[in-house]
């Protein structure tokens, strides 16, 4: 009787020892899967918030990795300049000759092509400067200046401030005069003081097209090869800003060029405007996009 009730007290302490050792590693798991830095500062440009489509991936990646986004939309150039310095953790931006700056001084790593979507130049139906007929944006500038109608600016150095002056400078014209008005706002702000003048402005279509109904400027040149819109995401390097939160910048990275992820980017727009507003571009080259 005492051998009996020796063994059965060894089996339940058995037992109870296996369940103790089958618990720990779930624990473990779970431990780990909880982000030691929640929140993840994502420096990007105006134009991803005010398209919408950081309204839907936001909540996706908060969800699937546990990490806060916390979003600050500027021009790119100030979005850069924040990663430059170390103030934001990943960055989400237009402007491949400024990122490439960065990518070669090592203030940032892991430098990926996300999507692209293309500029277009808007204004009104009327088009007093004629540039509907033309095909290219060098001739449509042209004009423009010649006729000295109004064309507005963002005025602000971001991505697409950036390409505009590319573009001015390609047609040989300094851009002056009481015809060039400069926003210094974002591309929703700078759509709407363009309608309300009667003028002109560049735009990425994902925004143009967001705002569409609230506005009477229309697309009058689109299609140029130099208007194409490339985005690429990538991390602040930790290594150099010690602050920085390393692992919540490289899980934002991986969730952009993630299939899953790529898919929504693709559809993203269709439902509402009859097209997609990005084309998603992860695991190509800008090379490839060009058709170079």
């Amino acid at each position: 009787m005492k051998r009996f009730l020796v063994l059965l007290l060894a089996l339940v302490m058995g037992l109870a020892l296996m369940g103790c050792q089958s618990q720990e590693p779930a624990d473990n798991d779970q431990q780990s899967a909880e982000p030691e830095i929640k929140d993840v500062i994502l420096a990007t440009t105006t134009s991803t918030q005010d398209s919408g489509l950081l309204d839907v991936l936001e909540p996706m990646f908060e969800e699937q990795t546990g990490y806060n986004i916390k979003t600050v939309a500027v021009g790119t150039g100030q979005a850069l300049s924040m990663g430059e310095k170390g103030e934001a953790d990943v960055l989400l931006t237009h402007a491949m000759a400024a990122e490439k700056e960065l990518v070669d001084s090592g203030a940032v790593v892991n430098y990926q092509l996300v999507m692209h979507n293309d500029f277009v130049i808007v204004g009104p139906p009327a088009d007093p400067a004629g540039i509907k007929e033309l095909a290219t944006a060098k001739e449509a500038l042209a004009k423009i200046a010649e006729t000295g109608s109004v064309f507005v600016s963002r005025g602000d150095d971001s991505g697409t401030h950036k390409q505009e002056l590319a573009l001015w400078k390609d047609a040989g014209i300094e851009p002056a005069g009481d015809w060039y008005v400069e926003t210094g706002s974002g591309m929703g702000k700078t759509l709407a003081v363009a309608n309300e003048k009667e003028g002109y402005t560049l735009t990425d279509r994902a925004t143009y097209l967001a705002h569409q109904q609230n506005l009477e400027s229309e697309i009058l040149l689109e299609g140029d090869a130099v208007l194409l819109n490339i985005y690429h995401v990538m991390q602040v390097n930790p290594e150099k800003f010690e602050k920085v939160n390393g692992p919540g910048a490289k899980a934002f990275v991986e969730f952009m060029i993630d299939p899953a992820t790529q898919d929504v980017i693709k559809e993203f727009g269709v439902d509402q405007y009859g097209q997609p507003l990005f084309f998603p571009d992860a695991h190509t080259t800008v090379e490839e996009l060009l058709g170079q």
